[in-house]
């Protein structure tokens, strides 16, 4: 992260506080892409060296804005339906390919695809529009959206907190695991399209 930018992050949650955090994830989880989980983390590493937050506050309130994010990314793909994501991978630049493999995903994980999807760099951010448009069951979206904002939430801003004297150290490991996931995901669901095309039987001449 370019240091202005970090600097301004951090003065921006310094101001504001929880409030922050919560605008912040509302909007990455409802489909807008702003730098939500750097803004979790800056949020935990003020908290452990400047004590101007606390790392249950900030659990919770991260907690409740994805969670609530995640629900009205739903409503806008659902009510939406695909003429609003194709608008909405038009105004963000969002790589055909992507939404692709986010579609893929959906179809052969269901409701496990929801709660890995915020551990994915790119993800995180249209899964719940996707689960709208592919009119996931609400019950089942509505449970692994809040569990998944809840075990992430937990995990990035304990991650801050704990890692809070090495910032940069902290940055760069989590790039390497937002690749390694993506690199993951991809390897499965080629294998599964093996899987698949070796089950197709040949047309006959």
């Amino acid at each position: 992260m370019h240091p202005t930018i970090f600097h301004s992050l951090r003065a921006f949650v310094a101001d504001y506080g929880y409030w922050a955090v919560a605008l912040a994830l509302l909007s990455e989880s409802a489909g807008i892409p702003v730098p939500g989980e750097i803004t979790l983390l800056v949020a935990s590493f003020l908290a452990y060296s400047e004590h101007q937050l606390t790392l249950g506050g900030i659990i919770v309130v991260a907690t409740a804005a994805a969670t609530l994010g995640g629900y009205l990314g739903y409503a806008f793909g659902h009510y939406g339906g695909r003429p609003l994501l194709d608008r909405y991978q038009s105004v963000f630049r969002i790589p055909p390919a992507t939404l692709k493999r986010g579609e893929e995903m959906f179809a052969r994980y269901g409701a496990a695809a929801i709660f890995f999807a915020r551990f994915v760099f790119g993800m995180r951010t249209f899964a719940g529009p996707l689960a709208g448009v592919l009119r996931m069951r609400w019950r089942t979206f509505a449970l692994f959206n809040f569990l998944g904002a809840a075990v992430w939430a937990s995990f990035m801003a304990s991650a801050g907190y704990l890692f809070g004297h090495h910032w940069h150290t902290l940055l760069r490991t989590l790039r390497r695991f937002n690749i390694a996931a993506l690199i993951v995901a991809g390897v499965v669901i080629l294998y599964w399209w093996w899987r698949h095309r070796r089950q197709i039987p040949p047309e006959n001449d």
